[in-house]
């Protein structure tokens, strides 16, 4: 190259510097030590069972069963792509502030689930309740069992996604 005289071209900052990531949870298999770790654990075993349980009971009220379907279904993957995540090493190569992603995931699962446990557990009582002579929801006793367990472990698996939202709320407090 010959020396024009004309110095280098600066380079633009935003592309030199990128955030550090903020992960205060260990990464591989440790990851499963932890609290956290235990709970994504409890979060994927209890929310697999609801997914199981609804779709077992044949879906007596499709619209109501069916956003209790949506919610554990989406908050099963999530469960499941938020610990690969960990599990793999990504979150030493994706640059982001993983506590608060943390937090918000555990925050929406937690409201989405809160209302799909309430949801689930109003159709389960309201099951074979007679008004003016009718039924309102016709459900065997098979079926009202299988409501009454989704129910129960909705229940526990909103606890499980409340605490994990705790615990990132007390990583991502500055």
């Amino acid at each position: 190259m010959a020396e024009t005289g004309m110095p280098p071209p600066v380079p633009n900052p935003a592309t030199l510097s990128y955030p550090v990531a903020t992960v205060t949870l260990p990464t591989g298999v440790e990851v499963i030590r932890t609290y956290s770790g235990a709970f994504i654990c409890l979060e994927i075993i209890f929310g697999g069972l609801v997914w199981i349980l609804v779709a077992a009971s044949n879906v007596p009220v499709p619209i109501v069963q069916g956003w209790v379907m949506f919610v554990s279904i989406m908050a099963f993957l999530g469960s499941i792509m938020y610990l690969c995540v960990f599990l793999c090493g990504l979150v030493n190569r994706i640059h982001t502030n993983w506590n608060f992603v943390d937090l918000a995931f555990h925050f929406l699962a937690f409201v989405f689930y809160f209302s799909a446990f309430v949801l689930e557990a109003a159709i389960t009582s309201l099951s074979n309740q007679y008004r003016n002579g009718t039924e309102s929801i016709f459900m065997d006793s098979r079926k009202i069992g299988l409501n009454v367990a989704a129910t129960i472990f909705a229940f526990t698996a909103t606890t499980c996604y409340g605490c994990s939202m705790i615990l990132g709320f007390r990583r991502w407090k500055p």
